[in-house]
């Protein structure tokens, strides 16, 4: 029996919008919403899980080994490691010392999903500037090494810009030059590739206005027809206009490598590195983008990059990512 102060659907509807579902708690609308069954468990994917080390403070606060064995007890298959400059992976470190870094990982029980590196940017493969454009094909020559040294089989390779927006060059780089000093770039590194067993895979970048749709960037890496040319394909980097689970079963089987990269519309057209967010934290269809994935029988490493690191308890973000990627692979 109701009494006088029961408040009728209109009324519940009402106090609902102003504060919240949590107002239906313990009334007969509660009821009216799907319920989800205790039983169901969500469709498990094969894909392994991969950490780049930008998500980490290496090496200002934290050491490789350090590094390492962290990403391994959160529970991750794999590491990508970045070539730079100065650090252990570096144009600075011999091939004794990444071979012997590639065996501390795996007898840590951790391996190395492939070799990325921001000297892309400093160093454009289709730069004006003859200097640094040869600058860089002799940096990507090291990095096939560096990768094959530490027992990595994929490099992830930037094949050019018409701009940067971050590091722009006085002048922009025509698009069908930049083809064309892309295309001479690639195919003067797959030989070397070839005999080393490492895979040259072009990441789709979101500001760099080169290979922007899935047709442009098949077409370039087909134009090789060579196995040592593949994609590296970044889910964050075309979110900002188009959806990566449209890219994927257009790519298909050249993607030899993920960067599963969380991203928020929510940001609008603003280009900020503040939009590229914690898995799960953003606007991706994940489901829609790893049925994908399966769809085209894509089974390999799904690397979570994010730059950069928690400030405090840096860690907290590494065991989130991994929590993350169990729960959205069915692992758990």
């Amino acid at each position: 029996m109701s009494s006088r102060y029961d408040l009728d659907r209109r009324e519940l509807l009402a106090c609902a919008a102003a504060f919240g579902p949590a107002v239906l708690a313990g009334s007969s609308l509660a009821d009216d919403r799907p319920q989800r069954s205790e039983s169901h468990s969500p469709r498990q994917f094969p894909m392994k899980k991969s950490i780049n080390l930008w998500a980490l403070p290496y090496p200002d606060k934290m050491s490789l080994i350090d590094c390492l064995r962290l990403c391994h007890d959160a529970g991750f298959d794999a590491v990508e490691m970045n070539y730079d400059l100065e650090s252990d992976v570096s144009v600075k470190a011999s091939e004794a010392d990444l071979e012997e870094i590639g065996r501390t990982a795996r007898d840590i029980g951790i391996e190395i999903s492939g070799l990325c590196s921001f000297l892309f940017w400093p160093y454009p493969l289709t730069s004006n500037d003859p200097e640094r454009r040869g600058k860089g094909r002799e940096l990507s020559l090291k990095m096939i090494d560096a990768a094959a040294a530490l027992g990595a089989r994929n490099l992830l390779v930037v094949p050019g810009a018409v701009y940067i927006p971050w590091n722009p060059e006085p002048e922009p780089v025509p698009n069908d030059v930049c083809w064309q000093r892309a295309t001479e770039a690639i195919e003067a590194a797959i030989p070397h590739a070839e005999a080393a067993g490492v895979s040259l895979n072009m990441e789709n970048i979101f500001a760099n206005a080169f290979l922007m749709s899935p047709e442009e960037i098949n077409r370039f890496v087909d134009q090789f027809d060579s196995e040592a040319v593949g994609i590296h394909f970044d889910t964050g980097n075309i979110m900002q206009f188009q959806f990566p689970e449209h890219w994927i079963g257009q790519c298909g089987r050249r993607i030899r490598n993920v960067h599963l990269k969380e991203y928020s519309k929510q940001a609008g057209t603003d280009f900020t590195l503040e939009s590229f967010r914690p898995l799960l934290d953003g606007t991706t269809d994940w489901p829609s983008v790893l049925t994908a994935f399966d769809e085209v029988g894509y089974d390999g490493y799904l690397t979570f990059e994010c730059f950069p690191p928690f400030p405090h308890c840096p860690e907290a973000l590494v065991y989130q990512t991994s929590d993350s990627l169990d729960r959205m692979l069915g692992q758990v």
